[in-house]
């Protein structure tokens, strides 16, 4: 059985410092890793990282020595940062790493010959991941082989892997493909697209049936977290466990009017567009034209009548303020 001990301890460039930059270089270095960080200069994150400890060169200087380099920026700036700057700079043999496959699934990104190309993703937030870790636990993990040259490549991902928590928790082998095409789509289709696009639905519902908006955002936002921490501790189990008998026969007949087969049959459809790449190439687009469609839906979102209704109920819930979440943004520009 592989052990901690027997894994390689390779010198890490940890490029971006965003939420999971800054958990995954912090819970590295504290791992034991020789760690560095690479941002611009003048950088939005480049004191924080400074401030914590870290050697901050550019990204340039930060991987011409690094084992392992972890692109921990945005998926739309890693196409040039990949192109002019790792590329160019990163030793023979070294192993480059991202936390999300989308370039490399999608041919945005073709790594060197010489290079291992793995992924680690932690199936939680930076926030999340940091937490806890500092208290002698982990979030589980999933990771993949695209390149394995120096035929250590899956030890490298699993000491990684190790180094941010995630073996004293779960770790499970992926591909790129399953990784991105999963993750995308439970993003679009569940976990933000979907839960949004209902939680609105559910108040313009009661809203427009003459019910008092404050309610509304009780009954079909602020009570989800209810019902999403026990999915989290048991699945729907749990749920059907700590739920009154009313609400779980209102599950049973009115659950499956709303999420219907048609709507399965979209989720399909989303699905494939994801699969067979449009979606990546819609996104590549929009972001290439300045985010004209994307700032328009955004600013909907928080225009909407529940966030304004959120906004003034949540300042009463003092508790909320200590335990806020930071935004699990990542460097913007690391190159």
């Amino acid at each position: 059985m592989t052990t901690a001990n027997d894994l390689p301890q390779p010198t890490i460039a940890i490029v971006g410092y965003g939420s999971q930059g800054r958990a995954h270089a912090l819970n590295l270095r504290e791992s034991g890793f020789d760690v560095s960080v690479g941002l611009r200069p003048g950088g939005p994150t480049e004191a924080k990282a400074k401030a914590d400890g870290f050697v901050v060169k550019t990204p340039a200087e930060a991987v011409k020595n690094a084992d392992l380099v972890a692109v921990l920026t945005p998926d739309m700036v890693q196409k040039t940062l990949y192109n002019e700057v790792l590329a160019p700079n990163m030793k023979a043999g070294a192993c480059l790493l991202f936390a999300h496959g989308l370039n490399v699934h999608y041919g945005l990104i073709s790594p060197r010959e010489d290079l291992d190309v793995v992924l680690v993703a932690p199936k939680g937030p930076g926030a999340l991941v940091r937490r806890e870790y500092e208290i002698g636990r982990g979030v589980p993990c999933i990771y993949a082989v695209h390149q394995d040259r120096s035929g250590n490549a899956e030890q490298l991902a699993l000491a990684y892997a190790a180094g941010l928590g995630g073996a004293r928790a779960n770790v499970i082998k992926t591909t790129f493909k399953e990784e991105t095409e999963t993750d995308l789509f439970g993003e679009q289709a569940v976990l933000c697209g979907g839960a949004s696009a209902l939680v609105q639905a559910g108040f313009e519902t009661l809203v427009e049936a003459g019910y008092q908006p404050e309610i509304a955002y009780y009954e079909v936002l602020h009570e989800l977290k209810l019902i999403v921490d026990l999915f989290y501790e048991g699945g729907i189990t749990r749920m059907l466990e700590f739920v009154s008998e009313t609400a779980q026969y209102g599950d049973y007949v009115s659950g499956p009017r709303v999420i219907d087969a048609s709507t399965k049959a979209r989720m399909k459809d989303v699905l494939t567009d994801i699969q067979d790449g449009t979606f990546t190439r819609n996104w590549i687009a929009e972001y290439e034209a300045g985010l004209p469609n994307y700032k328009k839906f955004k600013q909907a979102d928080l225009d909407h009548p529940i966030e304004a209704v959120g906004k003034q109920l949540r300042a009463k819930m003092v508790w909320l303020a200590a335990n806020a979440s930071q935004p699990d943004t990542d460097e913007q520009a690391a190159a």
